[in-house]
């Protein structure tokens, strides 16, 4: 049998990855029903439940710290809520815990509502939710009660003060890929940036990343989501080409539909990405794209992960539902030093300790979003490649 995912206790050199534990298969749960005389009523003992599922409702376990998994079940996000659901599930039993219950609350219906039944039913930490919005309902419930958030939003505005961001920032993405470009000789870049408050966000990242690494920036050009704008700001871009290099911070397929626009003012250019490109299982066959940079989280270990998945759930997970698995993973190390109903060791978190995940190594800032060791991949015809591995350490 597979060993389990370990996760170090300190990070302060390499990381070192185990591999994805073998899937446990759990066999059905049996209320054993003694022989002979039935006992007294005061005597009954309820029947077992089993440690490692996720259960709805309110927590039957006694003997375990009681953890909220605040996620969308129902409604328009209900996919990849249920994906992640799925995954600390898949997480627990991978990690053998027997010292963490966490249940599901359906944000759906309310995020403040499903935080305040979750205390109320004694979770002393929460995982999710997944959307800004509800980090922002949850967060003065959770407060109130001095319960911190583990959030897979990536939108760093909701982070601190007992909120930490899982998700995957564009901004630390934007950074690893213009530093790997400008160590290629990249010298003048261009953006390419989306009306929205990603590529706002993205944009400042952009700017201060390029000039801060030596680069010099010739043109920003922001567009709308209508017909034609992205081919109207590559049309004002083309005046001050050529560029050596142009960061389209966008999803891949509007990636692909903006490169050779592009290419046409700047035939040498070399197209850079950011993380969103990594959730486009289609990536590798967007051939405009072909020989363009973007920086993610590793994918090595993931892939294992997926295929346990499908195996236990019959269906490919959500790409971000790798989060959830390492949230778990990360609650379970840390419940080694979590006595049964103490307040979780929120310490642990601030100390700028390391782990190790599905997604590679990570560990929390001052600021409260994680920070990752992410890898430049190339896309190549037919699927991608590491250009440069992640690194090993953080730089502190």
């Amino acid at each position: 049998m597979a060993e389990a995912m370990t996760v170090p206790q300190r990070v302060r050199g390499l990381f070192r990855l185990t591999a994805l534990a073998g899937l446990a298969l759990l066999s059905a749960c049996q209320t054993i029903v003694p022989r002979g005389p039935a006992p007294a009523p005061e005597q009954k003992v309820p029947p077992p439940v089993s440690s490692t599922e996720v259960q709805p409702g309110l927590p039957r376990d006694t003997a375990r710290n009681r953890v909220a998994l605040l996620v969308p079940l129902s409604g328009a996000n209900a996919g990849v809520g249920k994906s992640l659901a799925n995954a600390t599930q898949l997480a627990l039993l991978d990690s053998r815990n027997d010292k963490v219950r966490i249940t599901s609350y359906d944000t759906a219906t309310g995020a403040g509502p499903a935080a305040q039944r979750a205390i109320a039913e004694g979770a002393q930490l929460i995982l999710g939710p997944l959307l800004a919005e509800d980090v922002r309902a949850v967060t003065p419930v959770a407060r109130a009660a001095h319960v911190p958030v583990l959030s897979f939003s990536n939108d760093v505005s909701v982070a601190g003060d007992g909120v930490y961001l899982m998700g995957y920032t564009p901004g630390q993405s934007i950074e690893r890929v213009v530093s790997y470009a400008r160590s290629k000789g990249v010298t003048n870049f261009g953006g390419l940036i989306p009306n929205s408050l990603y590529g706002s966000r993205a944009s400042t990242t952009f700017l201060r990343a390029v000039e801060s690494s030596g680069g010099k920036v010739v043109s920003l050009q922001t567009y709308d989501r209508a017909a034609g704008a992205m081919a109207a700001a590559v049309a004002r871009m083309a005046k001050d080409a050529p560029f050596d290099g142009v960061l389209i911070a966008d999803s891949g397929a509007a990636a692909a539909a903006g490169a050779p626009l592009v290419r046409k003012s700047s035939p040498q250019v070399r197209i850079l990405g950011t993380e969103l490109w990594n959730s486009d299982s289609g990536i590798a066959a967007r051939g405009a794209l072909d020989g363009a940079w973007y920086a993610s989280v590793s994918n090595g270990l993931y892939r294992q992960y997926a295929a346990k998945y499908r195996a236990r759930f019959g269906a490919a997970p959500y790409r971000l539902s790798s989060l959830g698995y390492d949230a778990v993973l990360l609650t379970v190390r840390i419940s080694h030093d979590w006595k049964i109903g103490a307040p979780f060791p929120e310490a642990r978190l601030r100390s700028g300790e390391g782990y190790a995940g599905i997604d590679g190594a990570f560990r929390f800032g001052r600021d409260g979003v994680a920070e990752r060791a992410l890898e430049v991949q190339e896309v190549k015809a037919g699927g991608t490649t590491i250009v440069s591995p992640a690194p090993g350490n953080f730089a502190r």
